[in-house]
């Protein structure tokens, strides 16, 4: 029986209230995905439980790059660059349709961040630290060969830039599909299960009270162990543990942008200076080209995280800067996103100069948590919090579990040798697209970049669907995401299962209705709610391409 399926959760629930637990991870996002795939190849009983969608906090709103972070060369974090930098090849090689190798330029300029000399010394450290093989390895570009590669850039700034090797990923589904593993290797995983409270025997935590956010009922889940990876949220459960002193969190708020690449028609993923000292990216993706980040203070709403004015300004005002010609406005901006980073708090330090470094706490009721890092570092952070709790495991019951096994465990969808590989099979689904409708043709490296060899189910099942060939190709879609990936309201289709909602905004539209339709024949929703479900999507659709209103 596949529980990831959306009509499988009431068995799901039934067998996570009657099994005792090795482990329990409250937080379905990176890293509390990759702490589940984790502990469950090394032979741990596993349960995950998620209080919205899977990835649906920080781990969809990123800036979807699986990198190295150079900048972190500048606070002489040689370590962590080393290590998230070698994780990059290690989890492209788990699912290269989903972690993709592009080349990034860092165009310089008068007065910017870095020189030449510094940049193709940092470059060459950098390559040396995470172990680019040699024909990635970075390469200085003069003034002329700069502009040839991007001629948007503003020439009178420029003298020359930097190319090097960086991985592009589509973070949610790259959270989904690990969720996904884990369900495979026999971890339960649940969606919109929000913990409310601990379980204790002698004062020490063992299991969760739970409330399904679907069906408003309350459920229990027994585990020896607990592991708190709620990101953001992090410190409302060390509240409820009574363990939150020392160290907190700090969340920062990052927003990206959305334009089209006809209005923005860069080549190459650009990592530039803006006026303000800071650094941004600008990273082409399929049709789109996305715009990011800030780095600010948040002290909001940790739920109701959104784009202002003044952040779609910063950006716009960034890009214009280096790139005169493009002269975009706020019209041009299709949508966007807010998320939040949960960094650990430094006195004296602003934003973007606290440490992606993760940590782990761990409370007196045996209650562990670990905030911090970066996406990159998903499995790394993974594997050193259930070391802990496999070192409990072996004082505490005699039991030897494995080492980690995630540097050698293919993502579902993953098995692929290498991207040439993925190539060809794009190919192969673009021509097999075609002879179903030639409009189709364009669709297929969206589809295999998300779904990698599942695709095949998807194309498989078009020719079963009804109506236009659009909508047929995303009722196929929808159901293989209800059949395989949890999804129980149009968001989790429209934003984090396809990613419409951020980089092909304007074709929900032709679609909705039929998917609305399908979705309330699966899931037996009455009118009403419905009608709330259409709401739901309504606003947040306002909310991605409207900035600073209602």
């Amino acid at each position: 029986m596949n529980l990831l399926s959306s009509g499988n959760r009431a068995a799901l629930i039934q067998k996570s209230e009657q099994e005792p637990y090795d482990l329990l991870v409250i937080g379905g996002g990176i890293t509390g995905a990759g702490i589940a795939l984790d502990a469950a190849t090394r032979g741990l009983r596993t349960v995950l439980l998620e209080k919205g969608d899977f990835a649906s906090g920080t781990s969809s709103r990123s800036t979807k790059l699986v990198h190295g972070g150079l900048r972190y060369l500048k606070n002489f974090e040689f370590g962590l660059v080393r290590e998230v930098g070698r994780e990059r090849a290690v989890v492209h090689r788990l699912a290269p349709h989903l972690v993709i190798n592009e080349k990034m330029i860092l165009p310089l300029v008068r007065g910017g961040t870095y020189g030449r000399l510094m940049t193709s010394i940092g470059l060459k450290v950098y390559d040396l630290l995470a172990g680019v093989k040699r024909g990635d390895r970075r390469r200085m570009l003069d003034k002329r060969k700069t502009l040839e590669l991007e001629p948007l850039i503003a020439a009178d700034q420029l003298v020359g830039g930097g190319i090097y090797a960086e991985y592009r990923t589509d973070d949610a589904r790259l959270t989904l599909e690990v969720i996904k593993t884990a369900q495979r290797e026999s971890a339960d995983v649940l969606n919109y299960a929000r913990v409310e409270d601990f379980l204790m025997t002698d004062d020490q935590v063992g299991g969760a009270i739970w409330r399904d956010q679907l069906s408003g009922e309350t459920h229990q889940v027994h585990a020896r162990h607990v592991i708190n990876a709620a990101g953001p949220w992090v410190d409302e459960l060390r509240k409820a543990d009574r363990s939150l002193k020392g160290k907190y969190l700090r969340p920062t708020k990052g927003v990206h942008i959305v334009v089209t690449r006809e209005r923005f028609p860069i080549h190459h993923t650009l990592y530039f200076d803006i006026p303000d000292g800071r650094m941004i990216f600008a990273i082409p993706r399929d049709r789109a080209v996305y715009i990011g980040t800030t780095d600010t203070d948040y002290l909001g709403n940790l739920d109701e995280v959104r784009t202002e004015l003044a952040d779609a300004s910063y950006l716009l005002d960034g890009v214009n800067h280096l790139f005169p010609a493009a002269r975009l406005t706020l019209k041009d901006i299709e949508s966007s996103w807010a998320g939040l980073r949960p960094l650990i708090a430094e006195e004296g330090k602003s934003p973007s100069e606290v440490s992606r470094k993760d940590e782990i706490f761990e409370s007196p009721s045996g209650l562990l948590s670990i905030a911090g890092g970066k996406l990159t570092g998903y499995r790394k952070m993974a594997e050193r919090i259930v070391d802990r709790v496999a070192d409990r495991i072996r004082a505490n019951e005699g039991r030897r579990p494995a080492p980690c096994q995630t540097h050698r465990t293919r993502l579902t969808g993953g098995a692929f040798e290498n991207q040439a590989e993925v190539e060809r099979y794009t190919e192969a689904t673009a021509r097999t697209l075609e002879e179903l409708d030639p409009s189709l043709k364009a669709r297929a490296g969206y589809l295999v970049h998300n779904y990698g060899q599942q695709t095949d189910a998807i194309v498989a099942g078009y020719s079963s669907q009804e109506g236009r060939p659009e909508q047929r190709l995303a009722l196929s879609e929808l159901d293989f995401t209800l059949s395989h990936e949890a999804v129980f309201t149009l968001l989790d289709f429209f934003e984090r299962r396809t990613g419409r909602l951020y980089f092909d905004i304007h074709s929900i539209a032709g679609v909705r209705d039929a998917v609305t339709r399908r979705m309330q024949e699966q899931l037996n929703w009455s009118d009403e709610q419905t009608r709330a479900q259409v709401e739901q999507l309504d606003q947040a659709i306002h909310r991605a391409s409207h900035f600073g209103e209602g």
